[in-house]
């Protein structure tokens, strides 16, 4: 059975997949798809080797390429970012990755206030499943669609890595645990009692990493009189890269995401502790999963000073990864 997990976020697509009793794949895009003519060609004349090249709706697109490489086109920070061509294009770049012709089940997610949405996961899944034509000669069948709330996804690969850990590491249905997404566009927190997502006590903030680079990126300019694109601040974070060049100096990055992250975070806190104020009980454990983990956890840890906040490497990857889990399991 083919089953894949596809987390299409605002800066990233993440990917795992694989048949269901074998051994789980893993990829990850920038999230950039725009329209082909909106792509030029290398200065040196050189192939575009790293373009994914899929079509919507017969329009050929280009995906899984960092979000400034297209001209003339915006990338889509919105709440119907599910809704766009972008997103289609950059679905099915997923479909054409995973050099899969049928697949059984497919698991993605949404933020928690649009998953609260009984018409936008019904109109996602009706998308979703079918025949799909990623190129113009390859197609793709999904057979079952899965959406679940998109912080799941990184608790169930986070239960299941440390499931056979120490006692004391392990999370199991008598926990009250606290997950927590920053996202690029969004950031996202659910909180699972007994086993049950608590709707009352989860939400979405827009308070998340693209906002925190703006930022950055203003203190930036404050100090050193020109302005850094956000996408700029992205494709260095992405790339692992402690500084960028700005008018030919050399500009360490960390400072300046620190201030950012201690200027906004502390919002995106304020919101999660009002939400639980509904519970009698405080959470047991709180788990970071997304790609802005590390801009958000010291902020997280403050606001819950007696709670033990947790959050596993690698954790940009940990959505797709379980909700491959999720579909296994199925």
């Amino acid at each position: 059975m083919n089953v894949v997990g596809i987390d299409v976020g605002y800066s990233n697509l993440k990917l795992a997949y694989g048949p269901a009793q074998g051994k789980m794949k893993i990829l990850i895009r920038p999230a950039g798809a725009a329209p082909k003519e909106h792509f030029g060609t290398r200065f040196d004349g050189r192939s575009q080797d790293d373009f994914l090249h899929v079509t919507v709706d017969g329009q050929d697109f280009i995906a899984g390429v960092s979000t400034d490489r297209a001209e003339m086109w915006e990338r889509s920070l919105h709440a119907d970012y599910a809704k766009t061509d972008s997103y289609k294009a950059l679905f099915n770049a997923g479909l054409l990755l995973t050099e899969m012709k049928e697949i059984d089940v497919l698991v993605t997610g949404l933020p928690v206030s649009q998953f609260q949405d009984d018409q936008l996961r019904a109109d996602l899944v009706a998308r979703f499943t079918g025949e799909h034509r990623v190129t113009q000669k390859r197609t793709v069948t999904v057979k079952q669609v899965k959406v679940v709330a998109q912080p799941i996804g990184g608790l169930l690969d986070y239960v299941n890595q440390v499931a056979d850990g120490p006692e004391e590491e392990r999370i199991t249905d008598e926990h009250r645990i606290l997950v927590v997404d920053p996202g690029f566009y969004s950031l996202d927190w659910v909180l699972v009692s007994n086993g049950q997502l608590q709707r009352q006590s989860s939400g979405t903030s827009i308070k998340a990493s693209s906002v925190l680079l703006e930022q950055a990126g203003i203190f930036i300019a404050e100090e050193y009189g020109a302005k850094v694109s956000v996408e700029t601040l992205e494709n260095a974070i992405r790339n692992g890269k402690e500084s960028i060049l700005l008018l030919g100096d050399r500009v360490v990055l960390a400072p300046f995401l620190k201030k950012a992250s201690e200027t906004l975070s502390s919002v995106t806190a304020t919101s999660i502790q009002k939400a639980l104020r509904v519970e009698s009980m405080s959470p047991d454990v709180i788990v970071l999963v997304g790609g802005g983990s590390n801009f958000f956890q010291q902020t997280i840890q403050d606001a819950f000073p007696r709670l033990k906040v947790v959050s596993p490497q690698n954790p940009v990857l940990l959505n797709a990864r379980g909700f491959w889990l999720l579909g296994a399991a199925a």
